[in-house]
C-alpha cells in the first residue's frame, strides 16, 4: 500500500504526517540533523503507526534580522502545540534522539498527560548530577570542548561569517562522526549549545527535573568514548515494568548505523 504524506503548519513549523494507525508517534531529532534523520525509521513504522516529524525550530534556517531566539518555554510550547494539533484526542509516543531527548523530556515533564510512551535514543539522564559524577576528567573536557566549539560557531555565524561558521561546524560534525550529509549541516543548528553555554534565549536553567512517568524504551550506542547516561538510569528502566534499556554496537546515531537492529527493538517494544 502506498503511504501518503500530509503537511500542516503549526506556529510556523512545517509538520509531516505519514502512515496510519490508532497510535501517533512524534519524532524529534537532535544535532546536526533535520526531520530526515527519521526517513528509514518512519518507513518501518508507517504501516502500523501514524508518524509525525518536523525539523526543530531554529534548525530549519538562520534567524531573520532582529529575530530573537526561542526560549526554552517557547520551544516547549511549540512542541506542545504540535502534539495537540496532530493528536488532540489522545497522548502520543515520543521518539527522541540527542537534543530531541532534552526537549522531549521537558515536554513530558511539563505535560505528562500528553505523553503515553517514550522512546529515547542515546541520551538518558545526561543532565543529572548523578551522571556528572560518573564522568572522569577526560570525558568532561571532551564534552566542554565540543559544546563550546559549537556554541562559538553559532555566534560566528550569527554576527560575523556564516561561511566560516558552517566550515567549523562541519569540521566538528566530522570529528564526531555524524552521518548527516555535510551540505545539510549549518551553524544555526548549534543554538542548543549556545543556550547551554552562552545563555541564548534565557538558557536552559529552567529545565524541569525529569524521571520517566510512563513506559520508556532507551536504546544507546555502546561504541563511544563515553555514555550519555548513568548506570543507575539503565538499571531503573530495566527494573520498571513496561520499560527497557538496551545497548547496540553503534556510535551515537543508532538508527542510522544499525537500522535493522534498532527497528527490531523499537517495533518489538511498541507491540509489547
Amino acid at each position: 500500500m502506498t503511504q501518503t504524506t500530509t503537511n500542516i503548519a503549526v506556529q510556523g513549523t512545517e509538520v509531516f504526517i505519514e502512515g496510519q494507525g490508532e497510535e501517533t508517534i512524534v519524532c524529534i531529532h537532535g544535532w546536526p540533523d533535520t526531520h530526515r534523520l527519521w526517513d528509514r525509521t518512519v518507513q518501518a513504522l508507517q504501516g502500523r503507526y501514524r508518524c509525525v516529524r518536523f525539523t526543530l525550530p531554529g534548525f530549519e534556517g538562520p534567524p531573520r534580522q532582529g529575530q530573537k531566539a526561542l526560549t526554552l518555554a517557547e520551544l516547549t510550547a511549540r512542541l506542545l502545540a504540535i502534539v495537540d494539533a496532530v493528536s488532540p484526542g489522545q497522548p502520543v509516543t515520543l521518539l527522541l534522539h540527542d537534543w530531541g531527548c532534552v526537549f522531549g523530556y521537558e515536554l513530558a515533564a511539563r505535560h505528562p498527560e500528553r505523553v503515553a510512551r517514550i522512546v529515547a535514543v542515546d541520551i538518558g539522564d545526561a543532565r543529572s548530577p548523578r551522571f556528572l559524577k560518573t564522568l572522569g576528567a577526560k570525558p568532561k573536557l571532551m564534552i566542554v570542548f565540543y559544546q563550546i566549539w559549537l556554541a562559538k560557531c553559532w555566534v560566528l555565524g550569527r554576527f560575523f561569517s556564516a561561511r566560516f561558521a558552517d566550515y567549523w561546524t562541519r569540521m566538528m560534525a566530522r570529528l564526531l562522526r555524524s552521518p548527516t550529509p555535510q551540505v545539510s549541516i549549518h551553524w544555526y543548528m548549534n543554538y542548543p549549545y549556545s543556550m547551554t553555554w552562552l545563555h541564548l534565549g534565557g538558557g536552559l536553567g529552567g529545565l524541569a527535573p525529569f524521571a520517566p512517568h510512563c513506559p520508556t524504551l532507551y536504546v544507546y550506542g555502546q561504541r563511544k568514548p563515553f555514555m550519555f547516561h548513568s548506570q543507575a538510569w539503565v538499571d531503573e528502566l530495566n527494573a520498571k515494568p513496561g520499560s527497557r534499556a538496551v545497548g547496540l554496537p553503534t556510535g551515537h546515531w543508532v538508527m542510522v548505523e544499525q537500522p535493522q537492529a534498532f527497528e527490531a527493538e523499537l517495533l518489538g517494544w511498541l507491540e509489547r
